[in-house]
């Protein structure tokens, strides 16, 4: 990530309440909060989510589809260290922000995968069905727009893939203990 200068970087007074920002896509959401709005933070969040909203309706689309691509590369080239990385950084990056945008499934899911990546000890060797099925799910969860109306059985599926993925890293990692610890920890992806 290339650094700002200090040119690129403003404080805002908000009244009495000072924030620093730097050029980002989310700066046209950023107004004034009169002082009296200070007192209510729930209304401050709600207003700054549904602002957020229309801003990123399309984020989940794009970020999906940017792991599909990344394993399609895969499946042509091999695990290369730059197509590693970007099937990581893809599933990554919906692990982290999509129970934000309602799929915390989607996130789930997308951990149990960053799992597989970072601790398989050999990614070649791991079936591509396990692949496959993680991104197929994600995938599905977010092109069907599954949020809560069919909670039960993303969480299910979420809960499934997360199991064969611990139990098939726990597998190839017996002879590496350190892996072991990390392995067997419970999930930090939200919880439906």
């Amino acid at each position: 990530m290339a650094k700002n200068s200090a040119k690129d970087i403003e404080v805002k007074a908000f009244a009495t309440h000072h924030v620093i920002t730097q050029p980002n896509p989310l700066r046209k959401v950023l107004r004034r909060v009169e002082e009296k709005d200070m007192d209510d933070p729930v209304g401050r969040a709600e207003q700054a989510l549904a602002s957020l909203s229309g801003e990123f309706k399309d984020w989940m689309a794009v970020e999906v589809q940017r792991l599909s691509t990344a394993w399609t590369a895969v499946q042509k080239d091999g695990f290369t260290k730059k197509l590693r990385d970007e099937l990581f950084h893809a599933a990554h990056d919906i692990k982290g922000d999509a129970a934000t945008f309602g799929f915390a499934s989607a996130a789930g899911i997308a951990e149990s995968l960053c799992r597989i990546i970072e601790h398989a000890p050999d990614l070649e060797k791991v079936p591509a069905e396990l692949f496959t099925h993680h991104i197929n799910a994600i995938l599905a969860i977010v092109h069907e727009n599954t949020r809560l109306d069919s909670l039960s059985v993303s969480a299910e599926l979420s809960r499934r893939l997360r199991k064969v993925a611990d139990d098939y890293l726990a597998n190839v990692n017996r002879d590496r203990p350190e892996h072991l610890e990390v392995i067997l920890a419970p999930s930090i992806a939200p919880v439906e």
